[in-house]
């Protein structure tokens, strides 16, 4: 009975460039602990990984790889047919202007919130409605500063908070928040128009 090799690899891998070794890339077990071992230090056949970027890869070079050192060896696949190796750029830039990026993008994100919300309040004339509702419910003229003006305010912050829940050091629950599915949705997406793509022009 030849020994048996379960091999899982994601969707999209982290490395920090060539070469890349079979332990970074995939999850192994085998049924010889010392094969499994010598495997993991096995390099994957990366000539293309020049610098930081996407490169698409099939499992089959995977396979082509482990079956050079063992071939009678049995290997079966968990994982994805088809995966991508990120190379990250490395971060040469001093803390401070991290911290400055950082605080520029924050900047950016809250004032872009604040103008969309301001927009929408006047396209909607969220004003004069208000005005309209204190005036039918008191009978006097709204001056612009009401109850219903403050308590919108505070709503629609309370509500961003909770909806997004990222300041609260516990959750309420182990759910990825609205944002972060959003982000995972898009990386997914990325991933298989690179996979794709990458098909096509190989086909």
């Amino acid at each position: 009975m030849s020994d048996v090799l379960y091999l899982k690899i994601d969707r999209n891998i982290q490395a920090k460039g060539s070469p890349v070794y079979l332990r970074e890339a995939a999850s192994l077990v085998c049924s010889k602990k010392e094969i499994e071992d010598k495997i993991k230090t096995l390099r994957l056949p990366t000539p293309e990984i020049k610098g930081p970027g996407r490169y698409v890869f099939s499992v089959l070079d995977v396979i082509r790889a482990i079956q050079a050192e063992y071939p009678s060896l049995e290997i079966n696949n968990l994982g994805e047919a088809d995966f991508i190796i990120t190379v990250e750029k490395q971060n040469t830039l001093p803390d401070i202007l991290c911290w400055g990026k950082t605080v520029a993008v924050c900047l950016l994100a809250f004032f872009g919130a604040a103008f969309t919300i301001m927009a929408f309040n006047n396209d909607v004339g969220i004003t004069t409605l208000f005005g309209q509702l204190y005036e039918t419910f008191t009978g006097e003229t709204s001056n612009g500063f009401t109850v219903l003006e403050v308590s919108y305010s505070i709503g629609v912050g309370l509500g961003i908070l909770l909806f997004f829940h990222h300041f609260a050091k516990k959750k309420g629950s182990s759910d990825p928040t609205p944002l972060e599915v959003e982000m995972r949705t898009y990386e997914d997406e990325v991933d298989t128009t690179l996979i794709e793509a990458d098909g096509r022009s190989q086909s």
